[in-house]
């Protein structure tokens, strides 16, 4: 009988953990040859001309893949690493090692999908088979308790459902050993360079936290966030926050990338449930577990009009004639508004931004601005570490009113939203040092102040920060 070695395609499932194509590959083969492409594609302009992986995620990714062929070589194995098209490298390598079968997770978004695509042509004309699972959710597509296509538009339609008729599938067992063939080449990291980033990012003191990429690190954040610091418990109370490690989980980055895996925390919760506590703040986390699983079956179901100004709603939101100019403006930090240029300086610094920091510059951009949504998106894509193409264009699609909602998007009053979350100013005088004379109950607002108040703060609106680019005082929302 004729020796079986089955290649193990990585891409956005950067762990050994609960990982389905592993250990199913293990389990049916002799050999297995483990692999991950740095596609050129991911790190190209878009037709926003933004980057479709910024500098902070590159570096996030890198980590990430080094993290994970760490963890195979301490089974015995270790991760071929090439950049180019895998259309390109993977018949090539089935070719070199006399592979049998070729094993993936299927993604949700086109590019993707349309890769995936290629691949299995590739494949198919050496008669070898592309093998797709299903890895990515807290839910299995299978599991749940109706067809995509009849997939609830809302997602309290969803959650309802799910929670009473679907259950979370038990993780995959972490392989104790893994066999490769003996003349395996693995090849080396790529520098930042070699995927065309002219500088190595800076980490900046203010930054929530200190972000490495790879499963490690995500298993380490999961076990402070629950057990060191309990920090789960009053997740609820603090998950609005803006200023910190820990009022919120902060898991997004390592799960978009697959270093953890959704049913992984989803389990870790249930665990500390029983031996600390369950409570609204326990269930809430598996509450966004969930809303990242709808974007995903979302995804799955309309497809690429999440790509589309109109979304699946049939009309696109009002565009101003001047929107150029206010992205520009958006983007670098300088609406003259506090409490978004501090979110956008965040962004922008450290590739990470707050769940109401984002809902706020999204309904800003869009509402207040009327810029087109799908720029927002785009920019988003480039900066943040925790990109995921469903969560990131399906929650823009949702604030512009052209996506998952029963009625269209709130507009939310960025003034008021100030005052609730940041009362004293605290964020807005991390992010921006040039007001930070302002007291409290005018930072938010410094175009009230008066000249002898400028005066007496040091502050030279239109200089050293600059005037508001709309009236926000008649806003009406909430």
């Amino acid at each position: 009988m004729s020796e079986k070695t089955i290649l193990v395609w990585f891409r956005k499932d950067l762990r050994i953990h609960d990982n389905e194509i592993l250990l199913e590959a293990v389990r049916k083969s002799d050999y297995i040859v483990p692999v991950y492409c740095f596609d050129p594609r991911q790190f190209e302009l878009t037709s926003y001309q933004t980057k479709k992986t910024g500098l902070i995620r590159a570096k996030f990714l890198l980590e990430s893949v080094s993290d994970l062929k760490q963890s195979l070589q301490q089974l015995g194995a270790d991760l071929i690493i090439k950049v180019g098209k895998p259309e390109d490298i993977l018949p090539e390598l089935v070719q070199q090692y006399q592979v049998t079968e070729v094993y993936h997770h299927r993604e949700v978004a086109s590019e993707e999908t349309r890769i995936s695509a290629d691949v299995e042509t590739a494949l198919w004309r050496l008669k070898i088979n592309l093998r797709h699972f299903i890895g990515h959710t807290l839910y299995h597509k299978e599991d749940l308790p109706f067809p995509i296509k009849d997939i609830p538009d809302v997602f309290t339609s969803f959650r309802k459902k799910i929670e009473r008729d679907s259950t979370v599938r038990p993780c995959f067992e972490t392989p104790s050993f893994i066999k490769i063939p003996e003349n395996l080449e693995s090849g080396n990291l790529p520098e930042l360079s070699e995927l065309g980033y002219q500088e190595e990012p800076q980490f900046d003191e203010r930054s929530v936290l200190s972000y490495k990429g790879g499963e490690t690190e995500g298993l380490k954040r999961m076990n402070n966030y629950f057990w060191e610091t309990d920090s789960l418990k009053n997740y609820k109370q603090t998950r609005n926050g803006l200023i910190g490690a820990n009022y919120s989980s902060k898991f997004s980055a390592w799960i978009s990338m697959g270093c953890l895996s959704p049913r992984e925390v989803y389990w870790e919760i249930k665990k500390y449930e029983k031996e600390r506590v369950a409570n609204d703040s326990t269930y809430g986390l598996s509450f966004e577990l969930l809303w990242r699983d709808y974007f995903r079956f979302m995804f799955k179901k309309h497809g690429n009009k999440f790509f589309q100004k109109s979304g699946f709603k049939g009309s696109a939101p009002e565009e101003a004639s001047n929107q150029q100019e206010f992205f520009e403006l958006w983007k670098n930090a300088k609406t003259g508004i506090p409490f978004i240029d501090a979110n956008m300086r965040e962004l922008n610094a450290t590739g990470f931004m707050s769940n109401r920091g984002r809902q706020n510059v999204a309904s800003f951009l869009v509402k207040d601005l009327k810029v087109n949504w799908l720029w927002g998106a785009a920019y988003f894509e480039e900066k943040l570490i925790d990109y995921c193409p469903a969560s990131d264009w399906g929650n823009w699609a949702y604030v512009a009113g052209v996506g998952n909602d029963s009625k269209e998007y709130s507009h939310f009053n960025v003034l008021k939203q100030a005052q609730d979350y940041d009362p004293q100013g605290e964020y807005v005088r991390l992010w921006l040092p040039e007001i930070a004379n302002i007291p409290a109950g005018l930072i938010h607002q410094p175009w009230l102040l008066t000249e002898l108040d400028l005066s007496a703060y040091n502050i030279k609106l239109g200089k050293i920060y600059p005037l508001p680019i709309l009236d926000l005082l008649q806003v009406k929302s909430r």
